[in-house]
């Protein structure tokens, strides 16, 4: 049997690329579409005198993902990145590469607000180590403006980010989940931050159902009518943070990704998408 080193050596990237494009793009079938351009390109290059391969992809996969940022029209405000997602308990070993190599909800939702000059640098310096004058070059800037522009971002991310503390998170997670189950209108708003944000997906077959919530009562309104009878919920940490995925007949209807900060919800990010429910939660439902 022939094998292709090339091919052998791009393999061994891939979770690695996959990684820093998810961190870029938010999409999880985007962040597979940059790693196969990224391929391709390997595939037309000459690298033979490439020291460094692992970082001459990271790079391509960096100009991939700032090319596919600049194109995009501008991201809806209610869509929700989608979510790295694995059973709360018992998760093998597997899961649990796969949960190190997440990244919050809150940073993605941060990260989408940045310019895509922006994002490309704060990703591929401050999460992955690339030098300013590489990066510099791959946005077209000189290196110390790439330090301003990660600077910039590092700033957003730190003031609008929250540190977890996932023990505590749960908690008040599992606390709102039977709040809205049994009604508790006032138990709900004792939950929610002033500030809460409410973010809803539901696809293009259900497009007036999407949208953006805000404040206690309006969101803890909304948790009452979605509380679903018969629903039963299954504990996930969605992208290293407390949450949910929703079944009704043991079919998959929704992923519910939480921000706590201070003892109360900031923002809840509901997907209800069947395609991309189906997609996002198979690590904690299978094949169902």
């Amino acid at each position: 049997m022939v094998t292709d080193p090339l091919a052998e050596r791009f393999e061994a990237d891939r979770p690695h690329l996959r990684s820093v494009a998810y961190r870029m793009l938010g999409s999880l079938s985007d962040a597979e579409d940059a790693v196969q351009e990224a391929w391709i390109r390997l595939q037309r290059s000459d690298v033979d005198g490439v020291a460094n391969l692992t970082g001459w992809l990271t790079t391509v996969v960096g100009r991939v993902c700032l090319d596919m940022l600049r194109s995009r029209t501008s991201r809806r405000e209610e869509q929700v990145p989608d979510p790295v997602i694995v059973a709360d308990e018992g998760a093998d070993p597997e899961q649990e590469a796969v949960l190190a190599d997440s990244v919050g909800l809150a940073l993605l939702v941060v990260l989408d607000t940045l310019g895509p000059a922006e994002r490309v640098a704060f990703v591929l310096h401050d999460l992955f180590g690339v030098p300013f004058d590489e990066v510099g070059r791959l946005v077209g800037r000189s290196t110390d403006a790439a330090k301003m522009l990660a600077s910039r971002a590092r700033r957003r991310v730190r003031g609008e980010t929250p540190a977890p503390d996932p023990g505590r998170h749960r908690e008040i997670v599992d606390a709102f989940l039977a709040a809205s189950r049994d009604g508790d209108f006032d138990a709900l708003v004792a939950l929610l931050d002033p500030d809460v944000v409410l973010r809803a997906d539901f696809g293009g077959r259900r497009p007036a159902a999407s949208g953006v919530v805000h404040g206690p009562a309006a969101v803890a309104r909304q948790a009452v009518l979605g509380a679903l009878p018969g629903a039963e919920l299954h504990p996930a940490l969605v992208n290293g943070a407390a949450g949910v995925v929703v079944t009704v007949g043991g079919r998959p209807f929704a992923v519910l990704g939480f921000t706590v900060a201070e003892g109360r919800i900031l923002e809840i990010d509901a997907i209800a998408d069947p395609d991309r429910v189906r997609r996002v939660a198979a690590a904690v439902l299978g094949d169902e």
